[in-house]
């Protein structure tokens, strides 16, 4: 089946010549919107049960289980991805200690960096330069939107300035693939706004992206605002539809980590097919989607 978008593990097989796998884990950094730098309660999805998956497991246990979860599945490579909150939010010290971890493991080739755009430092980028000598490495920015209403409604704490001015310096470090993080389908934008965002990260020439639809969970102030006023979410058809719009608009280049997202049963408030258990669902219907338009990443990309 012809392939329609510039998937992440097309790209990872063109890298490494077979199949690579990612280890999420959680290496206990904080976040300025939570740690009181900028607010207390973090954005607006933000689950307040932080440690609801790895339950702060020793940094090392974590990339052990994840090496042996992949090896029963005929796995020999994986990127250890720093995920839970602002994983450049530290003295350098700790960065480079942190980071290092993944030189213990042989099976390591890779490091993904999650964080803010506003919380990278110059320091931080230097170390991730001296990994990118030895190692593939990606840094994601969350982004989120590129509409400054957006960002204050889900109370980001930042601006496109602080995205726009970390992609630059981050660019000027040899090595670094940079990710964008967006969310599609919030209350504070049409499917224009939507797409503007897809043009503007064309137009900055990113390396990826990840594409999450807006759902609620328990236990954030999303699911608080959703009970007292509930708002529109999309459907799944109307996701699918938007996504393939945003893909249009997007330089057939750019790396497509994620097209969805989901949460656990026992946390999603809505919508419900944003479960984990519909996931290959949504991808399949993105990708009939596509076929039936006949249409592809680029199509309509006009930088």
């Amino acid at each position: 089946m012809q392939e329609r978008y510039f998937s992440f593990s097309s790209y990872l097989k063109k890298v490494f010549g077979e199949k690579v796998l990612r280890i999420p884990v959680d290496a206990g950094f904080s976040c300025p919107t939570r740690d009181g730098t900028k607010g207390t309660r973090g954005c607006i999805y933000c689950y307040k049960g932080s440690n609801y998956f790895n339950e702060r497991i020793p940094l090392k246990v974590q990339i052990e289980k994840g090496i042996e979860r992949g090896k029963r599945k005929g796995v020999k490579k994986f990127l250890l991805y720093f995920q839970s909150y602002s994983n450049t939010y530290a003295p350098p010290e700790v960065l480079e200690r942190t980071y290092s971890v993944a030189r213990e493991f042989e099976e390591i080739v890779g490091i993904i960096v999650g964080t803010r755009p506003d919380c990278v430092s110059d320091d931080a980028l230097k170390i991730l330069e001296d990994f990118a000598n030895d190692y593939l490495v990606w840094i994601e920015y969350g982004l989120q939107s590129v509409h400054f209403k957006s960002l204050r409604w889900i109370n980001r704490g930042h601006g496109v300035s602080d995205f726009v001015d970390a992609v630059l310096r981050t660019r000027k470090r040899k090595g670094i693939k940079i990710c964008a993080h967006v969310i599609l389908g919030l209350p504070t934008e049409d499917e224009e706004d939507c797409l503007e965002t897809a043009d503007f990260l064309s137009a900055i020439r990113i390396d990826g992206v990840k594409i999450h639809p807006l759902h609620v969970i328990k236990d954030t102030q999303l699911y608080e605002i959703y009970k007292e006023r509930p708002f529109k979410l999309l459907s799944v058809e109307e996701y699918a539809n938007l996504v393939v719009k945003f893909l249009e608009r997007l330089r057939k280049e750019i790396v497509i980590q994620r097209l969805t997202g989901e949460a656990p049963d026992e946390l999603l408030v809505a919508p419900q097919w944003c479960s984990f258990r519909e996931k290959h669902k949504v991808l399949n219907l993105i990708r009939k989607t596509l076929e039936e338009k006949d249409s592809y990443q680029g199509k309509f990309c006009r930088f």
